[in-house]
């Protein structure tokens, strides 16, 4: 948190308690949420607060390297404060993004056609183990 607001000041940018609560936001969730997620949960702290400072405070963030942008999910852009490299999932039932842990294209792949490879990110998308399980536990009770 404390690194970022430094930037935000050497940026001359305002650190206002709705800039804080919204990177605190994105710092107590894992789950990859829309501007409007967090417009959703921000604004019951602070009401007066406008859908464009949460999406104008997360490309902010975006342009100074603290936030990814990610075009994982095609109903809307969502944020990811985690900027290591990592890649994602994304679940077609439930609709969750799911870190994978593992950079593992980087870790196989350092060059490709003469490039060296600095950062990948890639995006899987199917069926999570959660809807997966849901989905099985339901055939066994039809099956009963």
């Amino acid at each position: 948190m404390k690194k970022i607001i430094e930037k935000l000041k050497e940026k001359n940018i305002k650190i206002t308690p709705q800039r804080i609560a919204i990177i605190e936001f994105l710092m107590s969730t894992k789950s990859h949420p829309s501007a409007e997620d967090i417009y959703k949960e921000i604004s019951k702290k602070y009401p007066s607060m406008s859908y464009a400072t949460v999406y104008n405070t997360l490309i902010t963030l975006k342009n100074l390297g603290e936030v990814v942008e990610l075009a994982i999910d095609s109903d809307k852009k969502r944020f990811d404060i985690d900027t290591s490299l990592h890649h994602h999932f994304y679940c077609t039932r439930c609709k969750r993004v799911y870190d994978l842990s593992k950079n593992f294209i980087i870790e196989a792949i350092s060059t490709i056609d003469g490039h060296n490879v600095e950062r990948t990110f890639l995006n899987f998308t199917g069926i999570c183990n959660k809807c997966l399980k849901e989905e099985k536990d339901e055939q066994d009770r039809k099956k009963s």
